[in-house]
């Protein structure tokens, strides 16, 4: 990203492709936000003074959540450009190898991710339907279709996923561009009209609302942070644009944008506390609500796409850094290698998204849902950036420790009022978030126990090597996959046994996942020539990067070695779990673990090897 970030051209699209992608669900919030603050689960009396104190609540909390925390200090942690919250648990592992603070982080950053999960269900659902609700403001005779049309909108928009969205991607940033643009407009025309909401910037406003109204203003902060949901996915994105466009496009455009809409939905409501009904929508005049409802609903659209894309990008990263089983991962692109389609996730996310509209109803029970996930990622955020200031940054101890603080009480604040709102529906994302935590730490500890139980059972290799003079030797390549770096492959032993032969040419293939985003091709190959016609291959590839093995074996020619698929066989290992009777999981996590083992996508797909070049043998294994 630096090299295309140099010249002004480049830069220029990237803030384009930012603005479009990065900025659509913190974009699309003043559709909901300050509605729900004054007339959400815990109403606020329409006043000057409070229509004041809320404004600065909102004003505030973009500017120390987003802009202070997100924008200037978070993005500074990046894992070679990359992004989000297993991208930080990387980095923040690899500064605290060793230390005992080490132990709980990893669990940390599983659960942020774990929580993305929830968001990327609740995004879509609220985004879309907020949007479509502006049509019982065109005519309430409406309100019957709109979570019909809705469920639509949504259910078209997963089914084009397989497509790719390259060509979508093209309208993205000239429609967000027009929806900001409009946002300001439409806040400007109302600060004309009363200039004194302005003062709404002065945190005297927000000071004086918390001391008169501390339990009012308390769980107004539940609605405030719609304002800065989506905050985190300038940070989860940047792997895609860049620091700089992502910077320069927020404070140059979207961030003036929107706090101009907000503080225009303030004006609009101190001269006409009955708008509080849609602020948003009766900010545009009477002909302009159809076009605004068709806007909304493309921006809204486009924020949905965002986060759907974002959780393909999770799960890809889960499964290369061991935190899920392999899945089919579908490239959309030929040119852009971060455009995947993910089937699976695709369709739990379409389930649970119809499910929540058709559940839920109406925005407004929604945003009860919404804020859970977002500011306890936030908070996990603040705790591992924490740790980045004191051991990678070396910043001073006093310095980290007041900031990281200052940060996390903030936070806590956010989460504690969002907590209120459990019964109401926040349980939605707790729990979606507990079963990921599950799924994730569940498939990490037995691919542990699964690996340390097939090292266990393995002979060295040079045991091996001392007694093959005497075994038949026949024409052809061999490769052995296995995820032991050092011992004898289990399918190596169990073909010997069976077979009681070896070929000419005998690769030890391993695909180690580095805990950084990309490996250059020049680092993907370590070639280690073993003697007696064996030789030990150890594949690198990053946690953004789909093992691609037919490719990186024709890297292999600098070594002296060239493959001919036709007369290479490919010999892998399929375990069969079994539960123990001494459990070292809980026996319901161990059932699971083979559950998921069982359901995980054959290896042969996922690292791209020419199935009629397959040979699997099983192994059972007791956990």
């Amino acid at each position: 990203m630096s090299t295309a970030s140099t010249s002004t051209t480049p830069t220029r699209r990237l803030m384009l492709g930012a603005i479009g992608v990065v900025y659509g669900d913190i974009g699309t919030s003043p559709l909901y936000a300050l509605k729900e603050t004054f007339a959400g689960h815990h109403p606020i009396a329409v006043e000057p003074a409070t229509v004041l104190g809320v404004l600065s609540l909102v004003f505030w909390s973009i500017m120390v959540l987003v802009t202070l925390k997100y924008v200037t200090i978070i993005m500074r942690a990046d894992n070679r450009g990359e992004g989000g919250s297993l991208a930080l648990l990387a980095l923040v592992s690899s500064v605290m190898r060793g230390r005992v603070q080490q132990w709980g982080l990893p669990l940390l950053g599983i659960f942020a991710a774990a929580l993305f999960f929830g968001d990327s269900m609740i995004t879509p659902a609220i985004s879309v339907l907020s949007a479509v609700e502006g049509l019982k403001v065109i005519a309430p005779g409406l309100e019957p279709v709109v979570v019909p049309v809705t469920a639509g909108i949504l259910l078209a928009l997963f089914a084009i996923q397989k497509n790719g969205t390259a060509k979508v991607g093209l309208v993205f940033g000239p429609v967000m561009i027009l929806w900001f643009t409009t946002l300001a407009l439409l806040g400007v025309i109302q600060i004309a009209a009363h200039p004194g909401v302005l003062l709404a910037a002065l945190p005297t406003h927000a000071f004086a609302f918390v001391s008169a109204h501390p339990m009012t203003a308390f769980f107004a902060l539940g609605a405030v942070v719609l304002a800065v949901t989506g905050g985190e996915a300038l940070y989860t994105d940047m792997g895609h644009f860049g620091r700089r466009p992502i910077r320069l496009s927020w404070f140059g455009f979207v961030m003036p944008a929107l706090l101009l809409n907000y503080f225009g939905q303030g004006a609009l409501l101190i001269a006409d506390p009955e708008a509080i009904r849609s602020p948003f929508y009766l900010l545009a005049p009477g002909w302009a609500l159809v076009p605004m409802v068709i806007l909304a609903t493309c921006a809204t659209v486009i924020a949905s796409q965002a986060v759907i894309s974002g959780a393909f990008s999770v799960a890809r990263q889960a499964v290369q850094l061991g935190y899920l089983p392999r899945m089919t991962m579908i490239h959309t692109s030929g040119r852009e290698a971060g455009q995947i389609y993910v089937p699976f996730t695709n369709w739990i996310l379409c389930t649970a998204v119809l499910g929540l509209v058709f559940g839920f109803g109406s925005s407004s029970s929604l945003a009860a849902a919404y804020g859970i996930a977002v500011t306890a990622t936030m908070m996990i955020d603040t705790i591992l950036v924490g740790f980045v200031m004191l051991y990678l940054w070396k910043w001073p101890p006093l310095v980290a420790h007041a900031l990281a603080g200052t940060l996390i009480a903030i936070d806590l604040a956010f989460f504690g009022s969002n907590a209120l709102k459990i019964a109401d529906g926040g349980w939605f994302p707790i729990v979606v978030a507990i079963v990921s935590f599950t799924l994730l730490t569940t498939w990490k500890r037995g691919r542990a126990q699964v690996f340390s139980r097939m090292k266990a059972d393995s002979i060295p290799l040079e045991v091996l090597l001392s007694s093959i003079d005497d075994i038949l030797r026949v024409s052809g390549t061999a490769v052995f996959m296995t995820s032991d770096a050092d011992g004898t492959p289990t399918a190596l032993l169990h073909n010997l046994k069976h077979n009681k032969v070896l070929h000419d040419r005998i690769f030890m293939l391993t695909v180690v996942t580095e805990e950084k985003p990309y490996v250059p091709e020049a680092e993907r190959i370590e070639y280690t020539d073993l003697g007696h016609g064996f030789y030990r291959l150890i594949c690198h590839y990053g946690f953004m990067q789909q093992p691609d093995i037919p490719a990186a074996l024709a890297a292999c020619g600098c070594h002296g070695h060239t493959f001919d698929m036709m007369d290479t066989t490919f010999y892998l290992s399929r375990e069969v779990i079994v539960p123990s009777l001494a459990p070292v999981m809980a026996l319901w996590r161990e059932r699971l673990f083979a559950v998921m083992n069982q359901n995980a996508t054959p290896a042969h797909e996922f690292f791209r090897i020419p199935t009629n070049r397959v040979v699997e043998l099983g192994t059972q294994l007791e956990m």
